[in-house]
């Protein structure tokens, strides 16, 4: 039967075999040949290397082809039991301790398979496989030069081995020494254009050159190559969006987590593009998934504390931080999450100890340089600051750390009075932003706006609110972003009988909910009371004690009508700024792909009206006693008579600490909040006259906006 199996007739020698064991079940020599034939067959060989095993305790090879098979398709721990018995019947056979090595290695035992390797080295110091392997171990380990030594010496033995290029390819990337890596990819590729793996180190190195869109490129043809690459999946998902192409990558992050469920990773990364999108109790979920696989994967704890902090729940974001640091006392990025915290509360001097010392640990890390710009007034000193930020500008980023050091530079230059720099640095910041394709579609915003207007006309709402609640518990303010609502948030809240929930994400989701519905047959109608209910129940979620709860979401501006159906007794508050000040202002700030209207004159200047035509709609159709007008000029030009007027719109006796609102101690989340920690000054009016000769395409705004 031996004979037969050498001489390729593998049928005949199973058919022989599985005659004779009817005849000696116990012979573990049958069992033995019927497994090779199985094997040679591609049939499942399991059954006949167990016995064989079994039935021979001292037969080196019967469990070393057990623990082959097992090792083969990913039952490591199991094989390491089968492959150290081989050994121990084999101590110097070089395969064995190579091969035990490896599944000791892929069981999450890399440090325990050096010595295997080295065992094996020492009795073959020409085997190309042990070196290569070995440099697997080492750079699973961190020990990346020790890891591109092994692969050296490996070359020595097998130059043209494309897998060992490319195992060194990824060292030196690893290395940072992106040159010498790609060198080393694109032999590998020229040895075997197929090697997958080859194709996929070759896009992260060409990434990490910032060479994205050829980065693409090379993780499609992996992909190609091997439609069922996790790796490749998650790597083209990770650089598409640096290139505008988020919707993509969220199916592709889904793919790899349909193909592997239990990879963590894929989780996290899918997480941290949820939040991104600013689904973060989507994004919540995803981090969470990671951790149930994968407790000590300090990046899903550090991901998971930014999105507990964007649902005001800072305890619990506090808490992850410091599980991710317990892991990593150099998580960088729980480390800035940490200092936002504190800036959230107010702690500026805490919170700037913290964006230094992640700035000392990495001084590549570009949130630490936006932070500390954002949560203070820079001054001509920060040399050093400065320094950082353009050497990382001079290098290739991915997009939005780019966007990010822009902003933070603009506003650098702004605060030191060099406002062409500022501006020029601004304009760099929202012309990135374009390159997230996220396009803003002026007829659409003015069809939508036509929609809701008619669907809330006085009548209509008159008849919606018999399905509303009663309740005076709600209070809301709206405006365009950065018109002041953070402000008049925080002298609210410093009343004893306010709490301030920032910016609750409901209304928006609401009102297409409800005119998704339709008018017709009352269907959206239906609706109201559910909305009223679950509403109340969120704000006492987030506050029982309170006599008011203000909602500070800017752009429920766009749901006035809905919000007075569901509440008619409820108070709401509208900012107005100066138009070209709310629009410089937005175009300032880093809103990412939320606002698409905000990174070009023409469209925030299109968007402003639209948004003047709604407002207008909504006093029209509400009464008095329903709407605040309030200017916000007006407020920080006479703090005491606003804060009077809308502490006495919302129903509640005067307090004198509401005029010390920058005092108060509460969490803000919002981009204003260092300024609603200052005393007010005059200095945010007329802002835009220093930019005189920038915004022309938004002077047209003032005519427009007159008498409002």
């Amino acid at each position: 039967m031996v004979r037969l199996i050498e001489q390729d007739q593998v049928l005949e020698a199973e058919r022989q075999a599985r005659a004779l064991l009817t005849i000696y079940p116990d012979a573990g020599i049958l069992w033995k040949i019927l497994s090779v034939a199985l094997t040679r067959r591609e049939q499942d060989p399991l059954q006949a290397l167990r016995k064989a095993a079994e039935l021979m305790p001292q037969d080196a090879e019967a469990h070393r082809n057990l623990g082959t098979y097992l090792s083969d398709r990913g039952q490591s721990t199991v094989a390491l039991a089968s492959l150290r018995r081989a050994l121990e019947l084999q101590p110097n056979d070089v395969d064995v301790l190579i091969e035990t090595a490896d599944a000791t290695r892929a069981a999450g035992e890399a440090l325990e398979s050096v010595p295997l390797y080295q065992r094996a080295l020492a009795l073959d110091p020409r085997s190309a496989e042990a070196h290569n392997n070995l440099g697997n171990a080492y750079l699973q380990l961190g020990s990346r030069e020790e890891a591109a030594r092994c692969y050296r010496l490996a070359l020595e033995l097998r130059p043209d081995e494309a897998q060992i290029h490319c195992n060194l390819g990824n060292a030196q990337r690893q290395l940072g020494q992106l040159d010498e890596a790609l060198a080393s990819t694109q032999r590998a590729i020229a040895l075997d254009p197929a090697l997958s793996v080859a194709r996929n180190n070759l896009g992260l190195v060409l990434a990490g050159l910032g060479q994205r869109t050829e980065a693409v490129a090379s993780y499609r043809e992996a992909l190609r190559l091997n439609p069922g690459y996790v790796e490749a999946l998650s790597n083209l998902g990770s650089v598409l969006p640096e290139l505008g192409q988020r919707r993509e990558a969220l199916a592709l992050f889904a793919r790899a987590i349909e193909l592997a469920p239990q990879r963590a990773q894929s989780h996290c990364e899918l997480g941290n593009l949820l939040f991104e999108f600013r689904r973060v109790e989507d994004a919540e979920a995803s981090y969470r998934r990671a951790l149930a696989l994968e407790p000590g994967n300090a990046m899903a704890h550090a991901g998971l504390g930014a999105a507990l902090r964007m649902q005001g729940r800072a305890t619990e974001a506090e808490s992850s931080c410091r599980a991710a640091l317990a892991l990593d006392p150099n998580c960088v990025a729980a480390l800035s999450l940490l200092g936002e915290l504190r800036a959230d509360q107010g702690l500026f001097n805490e919170a700037e100890t913290y964006f230094r010392q992640v700035m000392a640990i990495d001084p590549g890390y570009p949130f630490a340089y936006f932070s500390m710009a954002t949560n203070r007034k820079m001054t001509r000193d920060e040399t050093a600051w400065l320094t950082g930020i353009e050497a990382l500008l001079a290098k290739p980023l991915p997009l939005r750390h780019e966007i990010s050091l822009r902003y933070a530079l603009g506003k650098y230059h702004d605060d030191i009075r060099q406002f062409d720099a500022a501006f020029e640095n601004y304009l760099q910041a929202n012309e990135l932003t374009k390159r997230y394709g996220v396009k803003y579609d002026p007829e659409g915003v003015t069809a939508r706006m036509d929609r809701i207007i008619a669907s809330f006309d006085a009548a209509a709402i008159r008849e919606l609110q018999a399905g509303g609640d009663n309740s005076e518990r709600p209070v809301f303010i709206v405006g365009m972003p950065r018109s002041g609502t953070s402000l008049s948030e925080q002298i609210l809240a410093s009343h004893p009988a306010v709490f301030g929930a920032g910016e609750l994400a409901y209304w928006q989701n609401a009102l297409a909910a409800f005119q998704a519905a339709g008018v017709k047959d009352h269907a959206g109608a239906a609706l109201i009371p559910g909305m009223a209910r679950d509403y109340l129940a969120r704000l006492d979620a987030l506050s029982r004690a309170t006599l008011r709860v203000v909602d500070k979401m800017p752009q429920n501006f766009l749901a006035v009508g809905l919000i007075h159906a569901a509440f008619p007794k409820a108070r709401i508050i509208h900012l107005q700024r100066h138009p070209i000040d709310t629009c410089l202002s937005i175009y300032f700030h880093y809103f990412s792909h939320l606002h698409p209207y905000a990174n070009e004159f023409e469209n925030l200047a299109h968007y402003y009206g639209e948004y003047l035509r709604i407002t207008d709609h909504w006093r029209s159709v509400l009464p008095e006693s329903a709407l605040l007008e309030v200017p916000y000029e007006a407020l920080i030009a006479d703090q005491e008579q606003w804060s009077r007027r809308m502490v006495d719109f919302v129903g509640l006796p005067w307090d004198p600490s509401c005029l010390n609102f920058h005092q108060t101690d509460r969490v803000v989340i919002t981009l204003s909040k260092w300024q609603v920690r200052q005393k007010i000054t005059n200095t945010s009016a007329g802002r835009w006259r220093n930019y005189e000769k920038h915004v022309a395409r938004l002077l047209p705004l003032v005519g427009l906006a007159g008498g409002r």
